[in-house]
């Protein structure tokens, strides 16, 4: 989704009491108060703030990311850099020769753009490889920033319909699902592309999707009990801001240490849960729908299998379109999305659902970071995400709450019992997916650079 502005930086502050390193009347020559050095060590403390800055906003990278590409940059230019981050900000200190600058970064993460994550991975590459001047790297970054996108925004719009048709038969393999999912995800598009230049409507863009789609789905279209139940004719239309990703981060994040940056994760996903669940009981409440209406009954399958497999083909399309992923990229997106589909219905039929969805998620980390690591391929979050798409959780969760809002506690809890496992399960084999590929910190960043 996109995020609001960010709120600049502050400036560096030097902490400790007493004389700072080059001021005074003995500073060497080019470090006074009023010089501006290319190469030292506050330029580079402003480079580095901004790349973290920047990989906070758009790269998607989780906490570990972060600090290894900050850490290593600094190695290439001789100085030395420590993190203490969250979701949103961070504390960087950086250390050249016998100075230490150390201030704080805000920003607001930002996938919708990723066609910058692309980017920023060759950037680093090349700052890794010919370690440019400061000022140079430091208006390379500012470049990325000012990327005009990939598409058109009403191409945007046209993807978000894409990627939800090509869900749809995820959620019930009917024709009418896939009808009604074009006309709700059109709207849906709609009000997405009319926020895109209005930060502060874009906060509870999905209260305001999920209410637009309930008033039309329980006001006009009025499906009946053969055509499953109203909540699963409106899941497909409301997937793009379903925060299954954000969730299964968390829980990654958590079982690997990072406490801070997962458990801001974790509360941020169930925010942008209740807006889509509060958004349907709006419109519940507006069309005097009775409640018990909610119940998630599926319709019997009418689609053939080739249009189920190929539908995955248009979600990919959609997922393109939507976040700004170059088209270069198809072939290995696409083949790790039907990867994940694939392993998961073998690991399925031979170990149950939950053993299925764990493999599935372990083969895909190992396939992703490895096709990522190579010079001039696309970072990990990019071939990863959607096949990650693939086995999300975040729909079980809205599901569960709205069949409790609607009496039915024990199909409820027994949704959310499927919902917490399945994001503990992803969440686990992503962290043992990683474990099965050795890091290569020290490989991608030389200490003292190339």
């Amino acid at each position: 989704m996109t995020g609001g502005p960010e709120p600049e930086p502050e400036h560096a502050l030097d902490p400790g009491p007493g004389p700072r390193p080059g001021h005074g009347p003995h500073a060497a020559p080019g470090h006074g108060p009023d010089a501006d050095p290319g190469d030292g060590p506050g330029a580079l403390h402003d480079f580095l703030r901004e790349l973290t800055r920047f990989m906070l906003t758009f790269s998607g990278e989780g906490a570990e990311g972060v600090d290894r590409v900050v850490r290593g940059v600094a190695r290439t230019y001789g100085g030395r850099a420590e993190t203490v981050l969250v979701a949103d900000g961070a504390v960087l200190s950086v250390t050249a020769g016998d100075r230490t600058l150390t201030s704080t970064v805000t920003a607001f993460p930002d996938v919708s753009r990723l066609d910058r994550a692309v980017a920023l991975k060759e950037f680093v590459e090349r700052v890794r490889d010919t370690r440019p001047p400061l000022p140079e790297a430091a208006a390379g970054l500012r470049r990325i920033e000012t990327l005009p996108a990939t598409v058109p925004r009403w191409a945007r719009g046209v993807g978000i319909v894409l990627f939800s048709v090509g869900f749809a038969p995820a959620v019930q393999p009917t024709w009418y699902e896939i009808g009604t999912t074009a006309l709700l995800a059109a709207l849906v598009a709609l009000l997405t592309v009319l926020s895109d230049r209005r930060p502060r409507l874009a906060r509870v863009l999905p209260l305001l999707a999920a209410a637009l789609v309930s008033l039309v789905t329980l006001g006009l279209l009025r499906p009946g009990q053969e055509h499953g139940g109203p909540v699963l004719i409106m899941l497909p239309a409301l997937f793009f801001f379903v925060p299954g990703d954000l969730l299964s981060a968390a829980a990654a994040e958590l079982v690997g240490g990072f406490l801070s940056t997962g458990a801001v994760r974790l509360v941020y996903a169930f925010v942008l849960l209740l807006q889509l669940y509060v958004g349907v009981l709006l419109g519940v409440a507006v069309t005097g729908t009775p409640t018990s209406a909610l119940l998630d009954t599926a319709q019997d399958a009418d689609l053939s299998r080739w249009v189920i497999v190929g539908s995955w083909a248009v979600f990919t399309a959609g997922l393109f379109l939507a976040f700004g992923v170059p088209w270069r990229l198809a072939g290995p997106v696409t083949g790790l999305v039907y990867l994940s589909l694939g392993v998961q219905a073998a690991g399925t039929a031979l170990i149950g659902e939950v053993g299925g969805t764990f493999v599935a998620a372990m083969a895909l980390a190992v396939a992703a970071d490895l096709l990522s690591r190579p010079a001039g391929r696309p970072p990990r979050l990019v071939l990863f995400l959607g096949g990650f798409f693939t086995l999300t959780v975040g729909s079980l969760g809205l599901r569960a709450l709205t069949s409790l809002a609607g009496g039915h506690v024990l199909h409820g809890f027994h949704d959310l019992m499927d919902f917490l496992t399945v994001v503990t399960t992803i969440a686990v084999g992503l962290l043992a997916g990683a474990a099965l590929v050795p890091a290569r910190v020290e490989r991608e960043f030389p200490n003292g650079g190339p």
